[in-house]
């Protein structure tokens, strides 16, 4: 599999480090990420949400063709390469897999103790897991409010168990 899915939380040690979890840090090596060479996983602070985005080269790629689609000189290519590329740290993996955060994306995403990596298809996120125990609520509920556009509006009841996602 060639795509970041599923949804790990991992604690942060006392000396700041944590575990991309085995199954991201396998997709990263087939993205062309060598724990002995040079290059890292490249982060940045999300632009629309509390979390830390996170990947390889198709991500640096992806950011590429996105600001290549823009007017060279532009304000809104200037913009975007500094919203992206400007705050971009990149970060080597240790040999037991594991990252060090540094403090900036922490407080932009209010991590502390624990993260949370959420696997979006090219890319991952990195949340707060409370802060991503929202997020997951607020996207299952827009979801659900909008099933008909995904050809699920004909199927009668919700198709879960009845207690996930329950409204008080």
């Amino acid at each position: 599999m060639d795509r970041f899915v599923s949804t790990f939380t991992n604690k942060i040690d006392a000396k700041g480090r944590v575990s991309i979890p085995a199954p991201f840090r396998a997709v990263l090596e087939r993205d062309g990420y060598k724990q002995s060479g040079s290059g890292g996983i490249y982060c940045y602070p999300s632009l629309d949400a509390p979390a830390v985005d996170a990947g390889g080269e198709r991500l640096a790629q992806k950011i590429d063709e996105l600001l290549a689609g823009l007017p060279d000189y532009s304000d809104e290519r200037d913009e975007l390469s500094v919203a992206l590329y400007g705050d971009v740290q990149v970060l080597i993996v240790d040999q037991d897999g594991r990252i060090v955060l540094p403090q900036s994306l922490c407080a932009h995403a209010g991590i502390s103790s624990h993260v949370t990596f959420v696997g979006l298809g090219e890319k991952f996120q990195i949340w707060e897991p409370g802060r991503f125990d929202e997020r997951r609520q607020q996207a299952r509920a827009k979801v659900q409010q909008h099933r008909t556009l995904f050809g699920g509006g004909r199927r009668g009841g919700s198709g879960g168990t009845g207690g996930e996602g329950a409204q008080e």
